[in-house]
């Protein structure tokens, strides 16, 4: 499934053990201390967790599974596995251990002398261990004796595999096997379990695929018996069908993962609405069962009048939604809304909505950041966005924050942060942007703010520049493990033809969308974007409210630099900085190479010489 390198403890323990030592007590570390493992004891210590840490009193008792968990589709598919493996484990020699996305312990079995199961394995809990390191690296993960910050897990070596659902590839949950370290045979050998954790793994999201197949089924089959009314019938549920169905009612069937939307539906729908349905969704599926058993089919609960939820749509929503729930085996899976517009709310030509432009691209690089970025902020933990300047952090982070009250904190121009951050509500959003311009007391107030509420719903943006303080080191360690670095433009050029659309305003009424030659896109996608999205935004926007011309964009319609395109030899710094001021002025005068030379006091010759030796 996975493999791993060996733990950077498994080669120099009796060390590692003299240097967790000197780093309790505030001492120089030797040398040859992996960086890693520092970084993930410096952590603990900025989560103020204590390293004597026992297990409170009141949960000594074994760790059980309630009766209905809050997600209980990776228990009810993993413990038909786990329970024909207990036996393999051998008695008071290993510890099997079943988390969730969130680390919260979904079931154990086996036993080590002296180690009781923890409730959750987060490391703001107990520290680093390895189901926290697979979460957060996506692949097998073992974690050692002191590699550990607890006291009480220095003889303890633990495997982890992270369980994929089968929607996306998202981390559903862990799987953890804990030995004695003394048990193992070789330092440089993986733990002796550690098959046994990625077959256990493996079999775990086989059952999460088999089992996923009627889920999606039975929504599909919900949303059509929505469509064709309250009498209407499904029939075989055929996404055939659907699309044939699809323009008889104002019908959306999500689940959080999938969406089912009907064409009057795409109607109603702004990004706004959609995002409100889609967190109603999620809601649903992780609270109780209301009003009973429900349909073993996963149809709709027929009591409507008492079952149907009006949920609170975004002011100016232009429409109205009635939600009922769809259950396989008596679980929410999912939801299905009826639409039902306002009277003079829908326009007699609706606009077929566009993608934010925070979600546009299909590249891989793209396509990696933001599913990295949404899967981590499905969690109401603080979130850290990195990346050039331009390339969508704020924007990005508005759409993962959702249509709510979102406060908005910019440290490039807020000077009284400080002030306000240690008194922040816990539950109340906020998006921090430019980090990197925050002064020593405003980095000061947000660890503050981290360390009271480590669980508040903040996003962070961040771009790389000038070597970090000391202070902004600490929190930038602090939130590395929830990060997602957002790709520069120029390592995602195949998106430029998919973001041309989203970043241009929308035409006028009678007037053509704006449209390119093949010539144009080319200079385009060879232009580096030093300013990223930000700066093609800035073309685009300039080209479709000032051009004067009719037809697609020609190159010669695009700004010089674009134009021109990247140096084909190496500059010198004086010849970069000689280009760039010819054209800024070339920018100034409208593209007048007289007026551009005159203003820098150099012949128009010399002008056109230079510029075709920058070429």
């Amino acid at each position: 499934m996975t493999t791993t390198e060996p733990s950077p403890a498994a080669t120099a323990r009796p060390s590692l053990r003299l240097a967790r030592e000197r780093f309790l007590s505030g001492r120089p570390l030797p040398g040859g201390v992996p960086e890693e493992v520092v970084a993930a004891w410096r952590r603990a210590r900025f989560f103020g967790v204590p390293h004597d840490l026992d297990v409170p009193h009141d949960l000594k008792e074994p760790v059980v599974a309630p009766s209905r968990p809050v997600e209980s589709t990776l228990l009810g598919a993993a413990r038909p596995v786990l329970d024909r493996i207990v036996p393999a484990l051998g008695a008071d020699r290993s510890l099997l251990v079943l988390t969730d996305e969130q680390l919260r312990v979904l079931w154990t079995a086996g036993s080590v002398p002296g180690l009781e199961p923890c409730p959750v394995l987060a490391e703001q809990e107990v520290g680093n261990n390895s189901a926290a390191l697979a979460l957060r690296t996506r692949r097998r993960a073992e974690v050692h004796g002191p590699e550990h910050f607890l006291d009480r897990w220095q003889d303890v070596s633990a495997v982890s595999v992270p369980v994929l659902a089968p929607e996306g590839g998202r981390v559903a949950g862990t799987l953890t096997v804990a030995s004695l370290a003394s048990r193992l045979d070789g330092a440089r050998s993986p733990h002796p379990q550690a098959a046994l954790a990625e077959a256990a793994a493996a079999a775990v999201e086989t059952e999460l695929r088999a089992r996923a197949g009627p889920a999606e089924r039975v929504l599909l089959d919900a949303y059509l018996r929505a469509v064709g009314g309250p009498d209407g019938t499904a029939g075989e549920p055929d996404p055939a069908v659907a699309d044939r169905a699809a323009g008889d009612r104002a019908v959306a069937a999500l689940d959080g993962r999938h969406r089912l939307i009907s064409d009057c539906a795409r109607q109603l729908l702004t990004p706004e609405v959609l995002g409100a349905l889609e967190r109603a969704a999620v809601s649903a599926r992780h609270a109780d069962a209301v009003g009973g058993t429900g349909q073993p089919d996963g149809t709709c609960l027929p009591e409507r009048t008492e079952l149907s939820e009006r949920p609170e749509l975004p002011e100016g929503a232009g429409c109205l939604a009635r939600i009922d729930p769809v259950r396989l085996d008596g679980v929410v899976i999912g939801i299905v809304a009826v639409l039902e517009p306002l009277a003079g709310s829908v326009p007699s030509a609706p606009a077929v909505p566009r993608p934010p432009c925070s979600l546009t691209g299909s590249s891989v690089p793209w396509r990696h950041a933001v599913g990295r970025a949404v899967e981590l902020a499905r969690s109401p933990e603080p979130l850290l966005l990195t990346g050039e300047r331009g390339t969508g952090k704020s924007a990005l982070a508005l759409e993962l924050l959702g249509t709510g009250a979102v406060e908005i904190a910019d440290a490039a121009q807020d000077t009284v942060l400080e002030n306000a951050l240690p008194l922040w509500p816990a539950d109340r959003p906020l998006l921090l942007r430019h980090a990197e311009r925050l002064a020593q007391p405003g980095v000061a107030a947000l660890n503050s703010l981290l360390d009271t509420h480590p669980d508040i719903r903040l996003l962070v943006t961040y771009t790389p520049g000038a070597p970090a303080g000391p202070c902004l080191q600490r929190l930038l360690d602090k939130l590395s493990a929830r990060s997602a670095v957002l790709p520069p433009l120029r390592e995602r050029t195949e998106d430029i033809r998919e973001l041309l659309p989203a970043l241009a305003p929308r035409p006028a009424p009678g007037q053509p969308p704006l449209t390119w030659t093949l010539d144009a896109l080319r200079a385009l996608d060879r232009y580096p974007w030093p300013g990223n999205v930000t700066e093609l935004a800035h073309v685009v926007r300039a080209l479709a409210e000032h051009r004067r011309m009719s037809g697609p964009v020609r190159r010669a319609e695009l700004p010089d630099a674009v134009r021109e395109g990247p140096a084909v030899r190496p500059l010198s710094p004086m010849e970069q900085a000689e280009r760039a001021a010819i054209l800024e002025a070339l920018r100034r005068h409208g593209g007048n190479k007289a007026r551009a030379a005159s203003a820098l006091g150099i012949g128009r010759a010399t002008l056109y010489r230079k510029l075709r030796g920058y070429r």
